[in-house]
């Protein structure tokens, strides 16, 4: 479940390569631009709030740094400024939001937004069960190779909400961008979890086939072949 906050309507946004921002995900970021350093100054004296977008590479010839249309507001939990003026911050995410207007690009792109709240899309006791079989093959794929830790395999088994847990594991595990940016626009709490199981079945069935063709040989034997 979102954290309950009164958003303003406007809001500041950094555009990122590469990086598909969730609700209540954190976010390191190191912030050394001047539009930037200007952006975290106001945010950090008002309501601490900007959001994190995509870059849709898709309109990079048709427009300036074209965001993604849903994206995610976060709050500054934590930021050090250093002497040379860059900050390094934690930013939590707090609600998947949509652009509804770009206002401004200077100073730094500032835009109109409209917050997203999830919808169960079932019953909690079949959320509960799919996230408890997305939550078993998250534990095979790491136990077979998978991306992932110790320590973030325990984290996510101790969030039993199935909303946080879906959007924490796609933000800290799934390695498909455009499936990260599928899942942030899908509402239906039931359907992000749908994807999302999909996603690490597949995922567990790859890593099994390729130690079946593998057979008894390690990853460093196999490339010298």
């Amino acid at each position: 479940m979102e954290i309950e906050l009164t958003l303003p309507t406007e809001v500041a946004v950094m555009t990122l390569p590469n990086v598909t921002f969730f609700p209540q995900a954190l976010l390191p970021l190191r912030i050394f631009e001047p539009r930037y350093r200007a952006m975290l100054r106001d945010a950090l004296d008002s309501h601490r709030l900007f959001a994190v977008a995509g870059l849709d590479m898709k309109r990079m010839a048709s427009a300036f740094e074209p965001p993604y249309r849903i994206a995610t507001v976060g709050i500054v939990r934590a930021s050090q400024e250093h002497e040379d003026g860059t900050s390094n911050l934690l930013l939590q995410g707090i609600t998947r939001v949509e652009f509804t207007e770009i206002i401004s690009d200077t100073p730094y792109r500032r835009v109109r937004i409209r917050a997203l709240p999830s919808d169960p899309g079932a019953s909690d006791e079949e959320n509960a069960r799919q996230r408890a079989r997305l939550s078993r093959l998250l534990s095979t794929r790491f136990r077979l190779g998978g991306d992932g830790s110790t320590e973030l395999t325990k984290f996510l088994r101790s969030i039993d909400d199935p909303e946080v847990f879906t959007d924490l594991a796609a933000f800290n595990l799934c390695t498909d961008a455009r499936l990260k940016q599928r899942l942030l626009e899908t509402l239906s709490v039931r359907e992000r979890l749908a994807l999302l199981n999909r996603w690490a079945q597949g995922e567990v069935d790859a890593i099994k086939l390729r130690r079946s063709l593998q057979g008894g040989l390690s990853d460093e034997d196999v490339s010298n072949n």
